[in-house]
């Protein structure tokens, strides 16, 4: 959570995400980038001389000249030049939003401007998955290396995120459960498939044997823990050798594929699901249950009437 920029209210709010909220570093990083990121336009439209990383021009009382349209001009500054995605802008609206709510919760600032400050409607889509016959040509591919079969099979399986699976040490995995250490740092257990369970002692009994002073379930060559990107470099070849487009399917897509699996073929109710995903809001989790066009065409074609005449 260190930081080479010098903005004292800001890392002090970002402590308190980390100490008492238990934000995730990942969450703290994105935090941390979005504020700035509006911060150094703010000076620049107001013309103060910046020597980056000194925001340290940031105090309380230029805070408190911080306009509600400033903040909307961000925004579409961040759409109109910086071309960036609605699902971004978004986050970039809820960072501004949670740090301005502190401020005023910490009585730093006597208002909280940012609590009009809306969020514009977000586009639903469905997100990409791999059917069942993609996912098991994946899982073959993968079967060359015991430790990327295993982790393709807890994506597939679990429905986990890649921090998530990044995180995984061998203390957390039993005979049956997985525990996860999820978002804002709660646990939860997920219950092993038979698949997850071969796959996870074909690989302990390799990775047992490895030199490594480490926990970590996943390890390296050097035995070191997998970093995110590691892994995810891991599931992008596994995917070329498939066959597959890199560019369109990663590790949260089969976290997707996971989770659309489980409700098509498992008829798992939305509440189960959500806590299988981590899910704080099952409003997140409806993503999930898009239904395919074999079932619309079988919902159309289930009306009695529709062989009527014909």
């Amino acid at each position: 959570m260190q930081s080479n920029t010098t903005c004292p209210i800001l890392e002090q709010y970002l402590s308190y995400l980390s100490i008492i909220k238990g934000r995730s570093s990942c969450t703290i990083r994105e935090y941390r980038t979005d504020i700035l990121a509006f911060l150094w336009w703010i000076a620049g439209v107001r013309k103060i001389e910046l020597a980056y990383p000194d925001f340290a021009f940031a105090d309380v009382h230029f805070l408190e000249t911080v306009t509600l349209g400033e903040m909307y001009s961000f925004i579409a500054y961040c759409q109109n030049e910086r071309h960036s995605s609605p699902g971004t802008r978004a986050r970039k609206i809820v960072s501004i939003r949670q740090f301005w709510k502190y401020l005023k919760r910490s009585h730093i600032l006597q208002v909280n401007i940012a609590e009009e400050l809306e969020t514009p409607k977000q586009p639903k889509r469905i997100p990409r998955h791999l059917s069942l016959e993609e996912s098991v040509r994946l899982l073959i591919v993968g079967k060359t290396s015991p430790r990327d079969h295993c982790i393709l099979t807890i994506l597939l399986n679990c429905a986990l995120r890649i921090s998530e699976l990044e995180a995984l040490n061998c203390s957390q995995v039993s005979s049956d459960v997985l525990s996860v250490i999820g978002k804002g740092n709660k646990e939860r257990k997920i219950y092993l498939t038979p698949a997850a369970k071969s796959s996870i002692t074909a690989w302990l009994e390799i990775r047992n044997f490895l030199p490594t002073v480490s926990d970590a379930l996943f390890i390296s060559k050097s035995g070191n823990r997998l970093t995110v990107r590691s892994l995810q470099v891991i599931v992008k070849k596994y995917v070329r050798l498939a066959g597959f487009n890199d560019a369109e399917i990663s590790a949260h897509t089969l976290r997707h594929t996971s989770a659309t699996l489980m409700y098509k073929y498992g008829r798992v109710d939305i509440r189960s699901l959500q806590q299988i995903l981590g899910h704080e809001s099952v409003a997140t989790t409806e993503i999930y249950t898009h239904i395919d066009d074999s079932q619309l065409q079988a919902a159309v074609n289930s009306n009695p009437l529709a062989i009527m005449f014909s």
